[in-house]
């Protein structure tokens, strides 16, 4: 599955599309599993709730947030793929994770569940046809391609995991 080119997608995700080196993206999706989870079993179950600053997301919430977002994408991306051509929404991420309750579980089932959508997501991608992975749809009014999807999925755990690191997990 190839980078995607400007125009495939709102111009916003660059910045985490940006972040995903180049390659096979399938390996790269796997390989942010491990990942992951190795960064959040090294956080003491204590220091979930941890906000670096007032207003600030908590570490669990963090990780709420990525699963949330990771199955919106994958949504789109689905629907897109099979040739849907309904505009899809926006969604307020504040307003999920005020929702999600994310703070209410342990790191553990946290790390467990955001596996299972990530590898529910990578065979999404390794199931679907070249054909399928530049089908373009409208998310947020802005079009977009189901490569791009992926692409944003990637790089938006990039994104996510060095805010962890460096906000969070070295405070």
């Amino acid at each position: 599955m190839h980078k995607p080119q400007p125009g495939e997608y709102n111009p916003y995700y660059e910045k985490y599309i940006s972040l995903v080196p180049q390659g096979d993206l399938i390996a790269t999706l796997k390989s942010q599993i491990d990942d992951t989870r190795a960064l959040l079993s090294a956080v003491p179950e204590t220091r979930g709730a941890f906000r670096y600053a007032d207003g600030k997301w908590s570490i669990k919430e963090v990780v709420g947030h990525l699963i949330d977002t990771e199955r919106i994408m994958s949504y789109r991306a689905l629907r897109i793929a099979r040739g849907d051509t309904t505009p899809l929404p926006g969604f307020e991420q504040d307003d999920y994770v005020r929702n999600a309750n994310s703070d209410a579980f342990s790191l553990a089932s946290l790390a467990d569940e955001y596996a299972a959508v990530r590898r529910a997501t990578t065979l999404l991608f390794e199931h679907m046809t070249a054909e399928a992975c530049t089908r373009q749809g409208t998310a947020s009014t802005y079009p977009v391609t189901v490569r791009a999807l992926a692409w944003i999925i990637a790089g938006h755990e990039l994104h996510h995991r060095a805010i962890l690191k460096e906000r969070y997990l070295n405070s």
